[in-house]
């Protein structure tokens, strides 16, 4: 197993963390701005889930035989 060699400073330490929790803030403003415009009717690109077509399932109409396992 992999062990890295030295210590990680506390000011990188501090820094991979602050750049971590600002993903999660970014994304987190993100989805609140995208309910907001749902809520309020003035989303252009947000298509519900009752909207969207369902995935046809291309092995499914198929009437293929099983095959047999040999044992």
């Amino acid at each position: 197993m992999a062990v890295p060699k030295k210590r990680t400073s506390r000011s990188k330490k501090r820094i991979r963390k602050n750049i971590w929790k600002k993903k999660g803030y970014l994304a987190a403003v993100k989805a609140f701005s995208l309910a907001k415009s749902i809520s309020t009717g003035n989303s252009k690109h947000f298509l519900p889930s009752v909207a969207k077509k369902p995935i046809k399932k291309p092995w499914k109409s198929l009437n293929m035989p099983r095959q047999q396992k040999n044992g």
